[in-house]
């Protein structure tokens, strides 16, 4: 290989990394208008947060269906990905499962502005809670285990169960300003806590 092909490959490279976070930016500035304004704001207002033009949208995303999904995607990815790293920088298992918790809470009060969506008929919709259980299930659980493992939580706590009952506290939520759901959720996770 030439440097001329080094040089080549790298250039690639880059394209593609900067394809990547041009990427992500579209979709965190998609997400943001979507909790504001619901997900059928229109595309210039998100073009217009995200810093680019309706083409860089509609050439990534050619239907609001495929923008709606990604969305969703990119929320479950981020929620997972914080678990392992809240893991390795909160000073115990509880403190990071507290975190990652409201986490969770924030991308449940975000998808309720995508579930009018996400009730379609769309096929591509099907798959989205079979993805954010298969993503989000285990962490939950990992977070769980280490906090079992230090002596900090009983061990026979269900990651399942404990996302669903979080789940269902933040129902309604976000149209009813004398319930605060991440109140209750606090009290749920300082009730895991064992006491020593």
């Amino acid at each position: 290989m030439n440097d001329g092909d080094k040089g080549a490959g790298h250039a690639a490279q880059s394209k593609r990394a900067d394809a990547r976070r041009n990427k992500e930016t579209l979709l965190e500035a998609a997400a943001s208008v979507f909790v504001m304004s619901g997900v059928e704001a229109p595309v210039r207002d998100i073009a217009a947060e995200a810093g680019v033009g309706l083409g860089t949208i509609y050439r990534h995303f050619p239907t609001r269906a495929d923008l709606i999904i990604a969305v969703y995607r990119h929320q479950v990815d981020s929620c997972a990905e914080a678990g392992p790293a809240l893991l390795a920088t909160c000073a115990t298992p509880h403190a990071a499962l507290g975190q990652w918790v409201n986490l969770f809470v924030d991308f449940l009060v975000t998808k309720h502005g995508l579930a009018a969506v996400l009730q379609s008929d769309d096929a591509g919709f099907d798959t989205l809670h079979a993805y954010f259980l298969d993503r989000l299930v285990p962490v939950c659980a990992q977070l769980l285990e280490a906090a079992a493992a230090a002596g900090e939580i009983r061990s026979d706590m269900d990651a399942y169960q404990l996302m669903r009952g979080v789940g269902n506290l933040c129902i309604g939520a976000d149209n009813d300003p004398r319930y605060d759901a991440r109140r209750l959720v606090e009290l749920l996770i300082a009730g895991l806590h064992r006491s020593h």
